[in-house]
């Protein structure tokens, strides 16, 4: 895909923090309403990411707030984003007229490089990309690509943007109403019935991954798709559990199996249809 996506143009809604660090900021507990404070801990649980600080009224951070220069290959990341960024918005623009009869309003990416903050709580290197509907932001630190690649062995330029895919498949839930509605569902379920919500919601983004893949196939070289399973697979939660040395413990998974995710991501590209994402009314996953 690498070749293919230079001759694409970028996107403009890309926030680039990585140079003088977050500018942004998360609110105090007071400063968020009651239905604001629900979303905020349940995106910290969706996305894995620390809320504490911000219900106690500040958001940590370890940036800098010194400018720095990016190295050629934090420029190239960016651009990379910036035109994978692209391709979801011009196909969700289209999937929302044609399918859903609906207008798309895309996110903005943030990248960031080791810290930052947003609405949902601050943010690492370490937990991961994350959507925070609270903003319509993703947050992304590019190093995480190298994380993929290397330590979670997902190769490929086409997994890197699978990962981009995928958050952007959050907004794509959010616009719908689906992450409102699965939040309110949660507040009323145990733990366990509250874990088996977040896995489909989380498959449900796979398969809308499926179906931005499914339509940017002038882009797509061999091997792409396999990528993207690849990469699916690889952060299931049972095979991550895994490689922690755990034993898998199905009534903790967020995620999916590597299975699962691999299948739902399947199903939207071999379907290319949103209607066929509902991961909430399938009796098997």
């Amino acid at each position: 895909m690498n070749d293919a996506v230079k001759g694409v143009r970028g996107s403009r809604n890309v926030e680039d923090r990585r140079r003088s660090g977050a500018r942004g900021g998360g609110r105090a507990a007071g400063g968020i309403g009651g239905v604001g404070l629900l979303v905020v801990l349940a995106i910290g649980y969706f996305a894995g990411i620390d809320v504490t600080p911000l219900l106690q009224g500040t958001a940590p951070t370890n940036e800098s707030s010194a400018p720095r220069e990016l190295t050629a290959e934090e420029e190239q990341a960016a651009q990379f984003a910036s035109r994978v960024l692209a391709t979801t918005e011009t196909v969700w623009e289209n999937v929302f007229a044609e399918q859903l009869g609906l207008e798309y309003d895309p996110p903005v990416l943030v990248l960031f490089s080791g810290a930052t903050r947003s609405p949902c709580g601050g943010a690492s290197g370490a937990t991961g990309p994350f959507y925070c509907p609270a903003d319509s932001k993703a947050y992304l630190d590019t190093d995480f690509f190298v994380t993929l690649s290397r330590r979670l062995g997902a190769r490929g330029d086409f997994a890197a943007a699978y990962v981009i895919a995928h958050e952007v498949a959050h907004h794509v839930q959010n616009e719908l109403g689906i992450l409102p509605e699965v939040n309110a569902r949660r507040q009323a379920a145990s733990q366990t019935q509250a874990n088996a919500l977040t896995v489909r919601l989380e498959l449900q983004a796979d398969c809308l991954s499926g179906v931005w893949a499914s339509h940017v196939e002038g882009l797509l070289e061999p091997g792409d798709i396999e990528e993207a399973l690849n990469a699916a697979r690889k952060i299931g939660d049972d095979h991550l559990q895994k490689s922690a040395g755990r034993v898998p413990q199905p009534h903790t998974f967020t995620h999916g199996t590597s299975q699962q995710r691999a299948h739902w991501f399947a199903t939207g590209y071999e379907s290319g249809q949103v209607q066929q994402c509902d991961t909430f009314g399938a009796a098997r996953l």
